[in-house]
């Protein structure tokens, strides 16, 4: 339904529309940042040469949406971003653009999923390691 009423509010232009869900995606996600993410996962990225390691946890609130492989694959995406940019802290890491797709933020990331997954979902902690 919410496709729907954003090609009608785009008036059928499909990129208008999308624009539209993204902004709608973000409300969602904003109404969401108030409740506690108490489930989630820990991810590792082990780069291939042994050098470099990452672990990452990501939460949310149930655990029924952490158990969900695009939640795990969004845990990993993030731990191979870490270990390719070592960012500072957990809030420089939201601003950074996503090595996969430079045209979104790793902030950007975690708003979709929240609005996908209809849970705040949060970065709670990371740490890399390299040699």
């Amino acid at each position: 339904m919410a496709v729907k009423k954003a090609l009608a509010d785009a008036d059928g232009d499909f990129a208008k529309a999308l624009l539209v869900l993204q902004e709608m995606g973000a409300v969602v996600a904003k109404k969401k940042e108030g409740r506690v993410a108490s489930a989630g996962v820990i991810d590792t990225y082990l780069h291939h040469d042994a050098r470099v390691g990452v672990l990452l946890e990501l939460k949310s609130e149930t655990d029924f949406v952490a158990r969900n492989q695009e939640f795990k694959d969004l845990a990993h995406s993030i731990a191979l971003h870490v270990a390719a940019t070592d960012p500072e802290n957990r809030e420089a890491l939201l601003e950074e653009p996503f090595i996969r797709d430079e045209s979104r933020k790793i902030g950007d990331l975690i708003t979709e999923a929240s609005a996908k997954f209809g849970e705040r979902i949060e970065i709670s902690r990371f740490t890399r390691y390299e040699i």
